[in-house]
């Protein structure tokens, strides 16, 4: 298990992918100062992405197996590969400047509607947050969760829809909650997990 980062200062080797380039048109949105809202319930018409961040199968050159999950944290994007240079690609909120990683992990455990319960780092950065918080449909956690290795780190649903293309969180991957079932019915316990902060060329 490897990550690096601001937080983390591990290097990661991982084997060399390609992703087709993605056009200005799907530039990612800024970086954006808001907290996590517990108790709000997200509309589901809040959850109707635009066209270049809705769920899709996309070209993806790739020397992984398919199944395998690649973050690409520059881009806003993640990829389950799929078989004959294919991925399904999900658009995502990532960690804000200071907690982006990059490393190797696995899946190691998946719950639905997960419980929430902040640590005590992002208590003192956000006081109002409540110390425990059971799963449901105004939980931040979202409707799915998907555990990154013995890290802290999740790749998970939101009750933020409109943060997805941005970089908002303490180190997570998040989906819209549509996102996030399609993929935690489609990815077991043991998926390896490839993060990358920088695009490979």
């Amino acid at each position: 298990m490897l990550l690096s980062g601001l937080r983390v200062c591990i290097p990661a080797l991982v084997s060399a992918s390609l992703a087709i380039a993605v056009p200005p048109a799907f530039a990612q949105r800024y970086d954006m100062s808001i907290g996590d809202q517990p108790g709000l319930i997200p509309d589901t018409s809040d959850e109707q992405l635009p066209p270049q961040y809705q769920r899709q199968l996309v070209l993806y050159r790739s020397t992984e197996a398919a199944g395998t999950i690649i973050v690409h944290t520059a881009e806003r994007f993640l990829y389950v590969v799929q078989p004959n240079g294919r991925a399904l690609r999900y658009a995502i909120g990532v960690g804000r400047e200071g907690f982006q990683w990059q490393g190797l992990l696995q899946i190691t455990r998946k719950q639905e509607w997960p419980d929430w319960t902040p640590p005590p780092e992002m208590i003192e950065r956000q006081p109002y947050l409540p110390r425990f918080m059971a799963g449901g449909p105004g939980n931040p956690m979202g409707a799915r969760a998907l555990y990154l290795g013995s890290t802290i780190y999740r790749i998970h649903g939101t009750n933020q829809p409109q943060t997805i293309g941005s970089a908002v969180s303490s180190g997570c991957f998040r989906l819209i909650n549509p996102d996030v079932i399609d993929l935690y019915e489609r990815i077991p316990v043991g998926t390896k997990v490839i993060v990358r902060q920088r695009p490979e060329l």
